[in-house]
């Protein structure tokens, strides 16, 4: 989908702590209005797309764990002139922090015109606005935006709402296993296969945008880096020859992406343009170098090795200067990546009580759990910094996907139709 930007006029680590739990800032969404209520295709109106927008932006705020929703009403119904001018008294006496309104009005053309504002009421005055004209059956991914647009202003951090999710799909066990790259909006909706479950697949990696996804595939006998776009289905490899490469990772800003390869019985990290070329060599050390990940500027690589003895973790610039251990620890550290603000790191840690995810500050300092184990790992950031998506395996040997935020508390299981491993989340698609 295309959003047009419309100018709006109106054990190896310490023992998780019990976080301590401040005040949740609660957000109303009134039912957004409309100007006119005007049939949209599908026996739909702007009316019921505005009434189904509000219910989704209020479930997106509620699955967060920084924000509580005061959810729509139709009895809080406001008119299309209130959009910009709202009584923020009634919203006071409700306790709400901040106040989300909008509205759904029909263009010429068929599609729709979606607008949000989202306002300080203790203030009384504006914080944001963003619009959009999509396509009458895509207002879901208008209302993400807004969701997004609150969240920012009212906790300070991106949304997730806007994002995707890939993951490898199972079903079977043993020989018999089929596996799949699948995505998935970040609220399991808009699924879809990638691949067609003819080989293994392992460790699907989408780009920043959403529009791209790297992968691992089996076929041919070895593990190779395959690259798909998402809107053409259209695939390739992403390095010529027939080396052995695997652990593939996007830069930022999407232009590259970093990996592992197998060379001369030696792994090590390589980096290669996005659209291909010849891959530089990062790393030479003695041992097995993988699952490299950028900061957010792109211009340092994290990665885990063995070169000690054990899997540690590693920084080094971009271009492969000034490697150094940053992890040094009991128990063992691997699958790192970087948070999208830059200041912590998560990790899998392998210690005497197995596997768990847990996170750090970006230099390697306070290592804490954020999962209990035994068998999580494969962590993974949410664009907002403060929730980490993840693998869990139980003991038949079954694997789902589960989000944890950084505040505390139980991880939650994310619905998808099969079991799921090797989760990844992209950035904001705006």
């Amino acid at each position: 989908m295309t959003l047009r930007p419309l100018l709006l006029i109106a054990g190896a680590m310490l023992a998780s702590p019990a976080a301590a739990q401040a005040p949740m800032p609660v957000i109303a969404v009134p039912p957004l209005s409309t100007p006119a209520d005007k049939p949209v295709g599908g026996g739909q109106t702007t009316l019921g797309v505005a009434w189904q927008a509000s219910q989704l932006i209020a479930a997106d705020l509620r699955t967060t764990a920084e924000t509580l929703a005061i959810p729509p009403e139709q009895k809080d119904y406001y008119s299309y002139p209130e959009v910009t001018a709202p009584t923020f008294s009634r919203w006071r006496a409700k306790g709400a922090k901040g106040l989300l309104t909008g509205f759904v009005r029909a263009q010429p053309d068929g599609r729709l015109a979606v607008g949000c504002y989202v306002y300080d009421v203790e203030k009384g005055r504006e914080l944001g606005r963003t619009g959009f004209v999509v396509d009458a059956d895509d207002w879901r991914r208008a209302a993400h935006r807004c969701s997004g647009l609150a969240y920012q202003h009212v906790v300070g951090a991106p949304g997730v709402f806007d994002t995707r999710i890939a993951y490898v799909a199972k079903t079977g066990s043993g020989a018999a296993q089929v596996t799949r790259v699948a995505v998935m909006d970040s609220d399991g909706l808009n699924h879809s296969y990638v691949t067609a479950g003819d080989t293994m697949v392992l460790t699907p990696r989408i780009a920043p945008k959403a529009e791209r996804l790297a992968y691992v595939s089996y076929a041919g006998g070895k593990p190779t880096i395959q690259i798909v776009d998402l809107a053409s289905g259209n695939q390739r490899a992403l390095i010529q020859g027939d080396l052995t490469s695997f652990a593939p990772r996007y830069s930022p800003d999407g232009t590259r992406i970093v990996f592992s390869m197998v060379n001369a019985g030696n792994t090590d990290i390589y980096m290669v343009n996005a659209t291909g070329g010849v891959p530089q060599r990062l790393t030479s050390a003695p041992g097995v170098d993988t699952d490299p990940s950028f900061s957010p500027d792109g211009a340092k690589i994290l990665f885990e090795s063995d070169r000690s003895g054990s899997q540690q973790l590693y920084v080094m610039d971009a271009s492969g200067a000034n490697q150094r251990r940053i992890t040094f620890g009991g128990g063992w550290y691997a699958t790192p990546e970087w948070s999208p603000d830059g200041e912590k790191i998560a990790f899998t840690s392998r210690g005497s009580d197995g596997l768990r995810i847990g996170v750090m500050n970006a230099d390697g300092t306070s290592p804490k759990a954020v999962t209990s184990g035994p068998r999580d790992e494969g962590p993974n950031w949410a664009a907002s910094s403060r929730e980490l998506i993840f693998q869990r395996t139980d003991v038949t040997g079954r694997s789902g996907i589960y989000r944890v935020p950084l505040s505390g508390g139980e991880p939650r299981k994310i619905t998808v139709p099969q079991d799921g491993s090797d989760p990844d989340w992209s950035g904001t698609r705006e």
